[in-house]
């Protein structure tokens, strides 16, 4: 099926969908070390700049197209961001829309954060926006999918619009929809394991940022929340899922390893610390911290974000990190993809029963 991937960055949901069998002709992204990503790894086929400016091009070139996917700028609506629905960044959901409503495909996805499929300060615009997708002629709903639970080894939610042309009322019930393709994830060990040690190998890309122990913690229940570092790098749970692999990687915000525990199977430093101001003791004042925790590697994030191995990432390592941190994860791609090709290719598509339009989250 013939498919355009709007907003790409490095690729995340066009290797998902590439492999779920799309064949995508056109694509966009306006950082440039995104766009030099994509082309090393997916196809020239990409465009850098401006969409606003490359939309006469892409209206020649989309002729009878199936699919429009992918992730406009969420900065706006994140909740580590500025919560602003006139940061110029947020328009882009809006523009997502129009050239949807432009192309006229069978199908659309169009992935941002997870706020805005669940906070209620973004509900109006949720509406406006599933009502500007059905007067286009489409039968549309949300979904937040965490990550997790498509073979990705990231407790990382996201909300997914995703419409297909039908001018009935009718409301896809894209929970029983997605249900088939759910592949719970390994572990954050058991996905590593195919690196080498952080520094050496295929692992080399390493952070140098210092962790440094804060005297003034901020607690919670799990020591894989709050904060007990500086900085807003948190904790890997390397026998679980990470957390959300943030954009801003790189410096302190990057996540933490405790390297006895992945390499040597030794006891929890960070557990057990925190376990220790749980029970009453005293914070340990500012210092550095034990030379066994280090910062998430370039190569581990990869690995996490489920992007292929050897996936070949362009630019300084601070915008490596950034793509990778920005990037939706593959195998979440992949799921979305394969649920939305097999639909359209069986012509079947789920609807919730007897309902009437109406907009709700299923997720």
């Amino acid at each position: 099926m013939k498919a355009i991937s709007l907003f790409s960055g490095a690729g995340g949901l066009d290797v998902g969908f590439q492999k779920a069998g799309a064949d995508i002709i056109w694509a966009n992204d306006f950082d440039k070390d995104a766009c030099e990503t994509y082309k090393a790894n997916i196809g020239n086929h990409i465009r850098c700049g401006d969409i606003d400016h490359l939309k006469p091009n892409l209206y020649q070139v989309a002729d009878d197209i199936d699919l429009i996917f992918g992730g406009p700028p969420c900065q706006g609506f994140s909740v580590a961001g500025k919560m602003d629905s006139n940061d110029p960044r947020s328009k882009h959901i809006w523009t997502f829309a129009e050239i949807v409503k432009e192309i006229n495909p069978k199908a659309f996805v169009m992935e941002n954060v997870k706020a805005l499929g669940k906070l209620k300060k973004w509900e109006p615009l949720r509406n406006e926006l599933l009502e500007t997708f059905r007067n286009a002629g489409y039968i549309v709903n949300f979904i937040i999918l965490n990550s997790s639970e498509f073979n990705v080894p990231q407790a990382r939610e996201r909300v997914f619009f995703i419409g297909f042309k039908d001018n009935s009322k009718i409301v896809p019930d894209l929970m029983k929809m997605i249900e088939p393709y759910k592949v719970k994830s390994q572990t954050v060990r058991e996905a590593l394991s195919v690196l080498d040690k952080a520094g050496t190998g295929n692992n080399k890309n390493t952070a140098k940022a210092k962790i440094t122990i804060t005297p003034n913690p901020i607690m919670r229940k799990s020591p894989y929340a709050g904060m007990l570092f500086n900085g807003l790098g948190r904790p890997v749970k390397i026998d679980g899922f990470c957390a959300t692999l943030p954009a801003t990687m790189g410096g302190n915000k990057t996540p933490i390893i405790d390297e006895e525990v992945l390499y040597n199977g030794k006891d929890n430093w960070i557990e057990s610390y925190h376990k220790s101001i749980m029970d009453g003791g005293e914070p340990l004042p500012y210092q550095v911290a034990p030379k066994r925790l280090r910062r998430l590697t370039v190569q581990e994030a990869i690995v996490i974000q489920s992007f292929p191995i050897d996936y070949q990432f362009m630019g300084s390592q601070s915008s490596i990190f950034k793509q990778i941190g920005n990037a939706v994860p593959c195998n979440l791609g992949y799921a979305v993809a394969s649920m939305l090709l097999d639909s359209l290719n069986n012509e079947k598509i789920e609807t919730l029963v007897n309902q009437p339009v109406q907009f709700r989250l299923v997720g």
